[in-house]
């Protein structure tokens, strides 16, 4: 049987109690009085220009560092959320994380008070001015600062607040399993019963679903209380510091504005009878009237090929280089390095993600492999990830720190490669399969993530008034599933519970983490669409990467034309995916 790999972390540190770690342990602790006591001395400049090249220099190391003993401490309790010394070795960096915030805020504080000499320095010095649009950022994240106790009170209090209940959502939903074979006592997670929705057997997606039903439902007041936790804090945290609502501040991270969204949202709605009109395909093509939930998944055509891990690689490999050999070069590099954890086992979180670590100039990919050509997409998704930070890693911090927007943009385009290189020598039942499963793909990133979006601003609106309890919640949830998926889903078989699946939910740091998604997943498409127009376009996909942290999102996108702040932009990419919704009604026989 072949074995899937798991991550090699040897280069990032030997371990949590190795010397390695320890002393950059140690190192966080002293660049962070070091910075105390340079922003302490700002108010008697003799040298202003000195000061503020020291301040960025000892700001930028500091977060460098702090986020590669995060990540690392991170990817080991990922893989094993019992691992009681990856949970005290993060809750170590947590600690030192609050003296790091404390600072930040003395940080802003001290441009603001001097945000004049600063304009004047950034706009004189060539060596800064590429600095200009995230110091401008700074001085209007300083303006919704609440004061410095504040601030150091709240960074102390998540903690043990939103923190705890986003950790509490990711503990119970990585580790509850429930019977699943009466006979044998053969016990199933929650994460294998989700990966059972790909099953071809209709009989065994609805079973695993109902089973997945049932054990949110053992576990939805803790969920609910969770929740509400999180949602609760974030409204009162945004109001306090003079945002109007969580969604204008998701909004400024996201580094858009309200008409790139109102743009966004739009077009998607528009185009809402296109993917209702593939659902109800689908249904024909399996001989049902309406498609439950649980069938979004259900493969169709052939059933799709299984890859071994090897084959994996080497297809992602293959067409990465005949696409641009520099994103397939590194992907060779990854695998061979190990940088990719695919295992599925118990204990380890699900789904999939890409993290970084700067001080190494390194990234590690987590994923579930289950040898479907889903998840040969999915390494090939994160891959894509790792690659754009792999682009960005010899800028500085500030300039490597790249909306969520854009951060799906390298992702989806490197998916999409692998979309075209498997149509490239599919038959018919082949190509069938394939094409519902990028349908499949694009469904879930507009259509469902659309009804995220419907739900969430539904929560914050609601959770102004108080608690809102789990019976409503799945209420919330069903009514945005209900307008988003409209006459295309079975209305009595939709998902409750989705609110307790998603861990984006769970963030008061980032709320509405699910437009982005949206927002890459279509402007990939706009992207990979331009790269039939030029011979160089590895180079410009190369230098759009590079800006993603330098500049506002639709001013990373003018410069290889795109204007995302119109609905005729997002349109052009859901009319490629309205290519594949009519071969793929064509290959159905389906007529409406």
């Amino acid at each position: 049987m072949e074995q899937i790999p798991r991550w090699n972390l040897d280069s990032i540190y030997s371990s949590l109690e190795g010397e390695d770690f320890e002393a950059d342990m140690k190192a966080l602790k002293t660049l962070t009085e070091q910075l105390k006591t340079h922003i302490s001395g700002c108010q008697d400049l003799r040298d202003f220009n000195a000061w503020f090249k020291t301040t960025l220099d000892l700001m930028q190391t500091t977060w460098d560092t702090i986020d590669t003993l995060g990540a690392y401490a991170h990817a080991l309790l990922t893989v094993d959320t019992s691992d009681e010394k990856a949970m005290h070795g993060l809750n170590k960096v947590d600690e030192i994380a609050l003296d790091v915030k404390a600072v930040y805020v003395k940080v802003l504080n001290a441009f603001a008070t001097h945000k004049e000499s600063v304009r004047n320095l950034i706009n004189n010095d060539e060596s800064l001015k590429r600095y200009a649009f995230v110091i401008e950022e700074l001085l209007e994240e300083q303006r919704h600062q609440m004061s410095e106790a504040e601030e150091a009170l709240a960074a102390d209090l998540n903690r043990s607040g939103t923190d705890s209940w986003s950790r509490l959502q990711q503990a119970v939903s990585s580790s509850s399993e429930t019977i699943w074979d009466e006979e044998t006592q053969e016990r199933k997670t929650v994460i294998q019963l989700r990966s059972m929705a790909f099953d071809p057997d209709r009989n065994v997606r609805e079973k695993a679903f109902n089973k997945e039903l049932s054990i949110w439902k053992l576990h939805e007041t803790a969920f609910a209380y969770a929740l509400n936790g999180v949602k609760g804090t974030t409204i009162t945290l945004d109001k306090k510091r003079g945002y109007k609502d969580p969604l204008e501040r998701s909004v400024k991270q996201a580094r858009i504005t309200d008409t790139v969204l109102e743009a966004l949202i739009g077009s998607i709605e528009s185009y809402l009878p296109m993917f209702r009109r593939y659902l109800k395909a689908k249904a024909k093509l399996m001989g049902l009237p309406k498609l439950a939930f649980f069938d979004l998944f259900a493969p169709v055509g052939l059933t799709h090929q299984k890859y071994s891990f090897d084959a994996a690689k080497e297809f992602i490999i293959e067409n990465f280089s005949a696409f641009h050999l520099p994103l397939g070069e590194f992907a060779k590099m990854a695998f061979e390095k190990q940088w990719i954890d695919a295992e599925s086992r118990v204990g380890k979180v699900g789904g999939a993600y890409c993290t970084s670590m700067p001080l190494r100039k390194e990234t590690r990919v987590l994923c579930n492999f289950d040898h479907s050509f889903d998840s040969v997409s999915t390494i090939a998704h994160e891959l894509g990830h790792a690659y754009h930070d792999k682009v960005t890693s010899e800028l500085p911090a500030l300039l490597r720190n790249y909306p969520m927007t854009l951060a799906e943009t390298a992702s989806i385009f490197s998916q999409f490669i692998i979309f075209q290189g498997a149509l490239k020598h599919a038959n018919t039942d082949e190509r069938l399969s394939l094409i519902e499963g990028f349908l499949q793909d694009s469904t879930q990133v507009c259509v469902d993530i659309l009804s995220r979006f419907y739900f969430e601003k539904d929560v914050f609106e609601k959770r102004v008034h108080g608690d809102i309890m789990a019976d409503e919640l799945s209420r919330m949830m069903v009514d945005a599933q209900k307008r988003s998926y409209g006459d295309a889903l079975e209305e009595t078989q939709l998902h409750p519970y989705m609110w307790a699946v998603k861990s984006h939910y769970y963030s008061s740091g980032l709320s509405y983490y699910n437009y982005p998604y949206a927002f890459g997943q279509l402007f990939g498409l706009g992207v990979y669409q331009l790269s039939q127009d030029y011979d160089d376009f590895g180079a410009r996909y190369d230098q759009l990467l590079h800006t993603t942290g330098m500049y506002s999102a639709p001013e990373v996108t003018a410069k290889i034309g795109c204007d995302i702040t119109t609905e005729e932009f997002w349109k052009k990419s859901l009319d490629l995916i309205n290519t594949y919704v009519d071969e793929f009604c064509q290959l159905c026989d389906y007529k409406e």
